[in-house]
């Protein structure tokens, strides 16, 4: 009877500890190799930027890892962003390379690009925009092919976003900066802004975050206005955001926060995190990955971290698609739905009969889902147009009809 009873406790005590294990952020099997600079989600593949190993690549959730840097010639990679089937990798001292074969192979894409420390990358359907430290802006339209300086030049640029037409770049020292034309001019957005060394940018929606030395802001007008929105973090240095639908992930010397959908205080979610100097994240499947300086990275799942998330894919589409429009016809808005089985790159515009670009509704990266959208169309006349979608290689065309 004792043997039985000490067996049951000696159980229960494992169990108690596997549940207490994976409540928390497990270390992946590398990369060790310097500092994790930079996370990229390509379907089920993950790649990683590191300061002094090159780019590695993970097919199974962070389980192995894989340097993949036949062709590189710098290793110390900064940046990182996948369009379509194309991977660049911005480094330091070496320019951007390009791989189309997931990683295998890589070629250096420089001409015109006459600085040579990329920190950051964002592209808006086919520009290629290019951040570089001292340098500014390059922008390419020929996938890395030739490359220009926009119209911010001879500073030093450490982000980049795109929020539809728009681009944000971060500058060290200087704010927010905004272009609506490719990058041909560019204005300052830095009302509210208390700290001017801007490490990272991110889009949720239609509001736009800032983490600079100084902690997070917020601006829900295009960055005319900011808001600092720093309750509850511990360390007010962030040097990465990713976003997973309306909830704000913050990476920091001091770890892992979350600010939730809706909330405006951060959440200390660094159960398990021995090394919390993180300088990347991203979000790949039901996971947040956490890129950390000197001990590779870190994975967790969300739905340990965000209410509502299941760690399941019972929910996840099993085709691309793109519903019809309703109510079709319409006047003046209509909604459209379309859902992705894997985290992909979207576009979603509407064209007039003669293929006339009209609007952008979707311009960015989603995880697989099911999303709708609402278009109001009451500043344009009756007639037909068009919707395209663009998810990854998945295209798709249908008509709608506005009556008034």
């Amino acid at each position: 009877m004792k043997k039985l009873h000490y067996i049951f406790i000696v159980c229960m005590l494992c169990l108690m500890q596997e549940g207490t294990l994976h409540a928390q952020w497990v270390q992946t099997n590398g990369p060790n190799t310097g500092t994790v600079n930079a996370l990229a989600v390509s379907g089920a593949n993950i790649f990683a930027g590191t300061s002094s190993g090159g780019v590695f690549l993970s097919t199974d959730n962070g389980t192995s890892w894989t340097a993949v840097n036949t062709g590189m010639t710098k290793t110390d990679v900064r940046a990182l962003i996948v369009s379509g089937k194309n991977i660049f990798a911005g480094t330091s001292g070496g320019n951007v390379f390009l791989s189309t074969d997931n990683g295998t192979s890589w070629s250096a894409i420089n001409i015109g690009l006459t600085n040579s420390d990329v920190y950051a990358l964002a592209v808006i359907d086919t520009n290629l925009f290019a951040a570089t430290y001292g340098g500014g802006i390059y922008l390419s339209t020929n996938n890395g092919a030739t490359w220009t300086a926009t119209g911010l030049t001879n500073a030093n640029v450490l982000s980049l976003t795109t929020s539809g037409t728009n681009v944000f770049a971060g500058r060290f020292g200087s704010g927010v900066f905004l272009s609506s034309n490719d990058g041909k001019s560019w204005t300052a957005e830095n009302t509210g802004l208390k700290n001017t060394y801007v490490y990272a940018l991110a889009v949720s929606d239609t509001d736009l975050y800032a983490g600079t030395y100084g902690g997070v802001f917020l601006s829900t007008n295009n960055g005319t206005n900011w808001n600092a929105v720093n309750t509850g973090l511990t360390d007010i240095s962030v040097n990465a955001l990713d976003v997973n639908g309306a909830n704000l992930f913050a990476g920091t010397l001091a770890g892992v926060f979350l600010l939730p959908s809706k909330d405006t205080s951060w959440t200390d979610v660094n159960n398990g995190l021995a090394n919390r100097s993180v300088y990347s994240l991203a979000v790949s499947g039901n996971y947040l990955f956490a890129g950390t300086w000197s001990s590779g990275i870190w994975r967790r799942p969300l739905s340990e971290m965000i209410t509502g998330v299941k760690d399941d894919r019972s929910n996840i589409p099993s085709s691309f698609s793109l519903s019809q429009n309703y109510p079709n016809p319409f006047n003046p808005a209509t909604a459209i739905s379309y859902q992705l089985t894997a985290f992909s790159h979207v576009t979603l515009k509407v064209y007039d009969v003669l293929g006339n670009e009209i609007k952008t509704l979707v311009n960015e990266y989603k995880p697989a889902g099911k999303y709708t959208v609402n278009f109001d169309a009451s500043k344009l006349a009756s007639g037909v147009y068009f919707y395209r979608l663009q998810a990854g290689n998945y295209i798709d065309v249908k008509k709608l009809m506005l009556l008034k």
